[in-house]
């Protein structure tokens, strides 16, 4: 028995809509792999039913794949509500310094962090203005940072 190429094509378009049902978002990476096996059929005629099945197979979970460990957007990229998780390890410059090591001095960082692109700041060491440093804790709404 032969499928003709666009059966796998009308089955791909059918199973992509199909997402819109069931908002699952795996249901697409089956209709892609349809499509690439519709493409290879009508490309390569006498290609075998047990050929097409498995390249449907590998395709799709290949998808998939590629998918989970390299498209899908990371859950863990915004840490509304967890302050600390969201701005230990940022590294900043200071634009004003510390004249001892107990004084508060403002760090400026490249992007916004958590809302505000400079933040108070304090240190076991003098800052001094043009320091890069680096967020190792925060209490409250002041960081404290460490020179790299």
């Amino acid at each position: 028995m032969q499928i003709e190429w666009w059966y796998w094509i009308i089955a791909g378009f059918c199973l992509i809509g199909l997402e819109l049902v069931i908002p699952s978002f795996t249901i697409i990476w089956f209709g892609l792999g349809a499509l690439v096996v519709g493409a290879v059929s009508g490309l390569w005629p006498g290609f075998p039913l047990a050929g097409q099945v498995a390249l449907w197979s590998a395709a799709s979970i290949s998808f998939t794949i590629m998918w989970f460990k390299y498209l899908k957007p990371k859950g863990d990229r915004t840490h509304a509500g967890m302050s600390k998780e969201g701005i230990v390890g940022e590294s900043g410059i200071i634009i004003r310094g510390t004249d001892d090591s107990y004084g508060r001095g403002i760090v400026k960082f490249r992007i916004s962090v958590l809302g505000a692109d400079e933040w108070g700041c304090f240190s076991s060491e003098v800052l001094h203005v043009g320091d890069r440093v680096r967020v190792v804790d925060i209490e409250g709404q002041i960081l404290k940072v460490e020179i790299i």
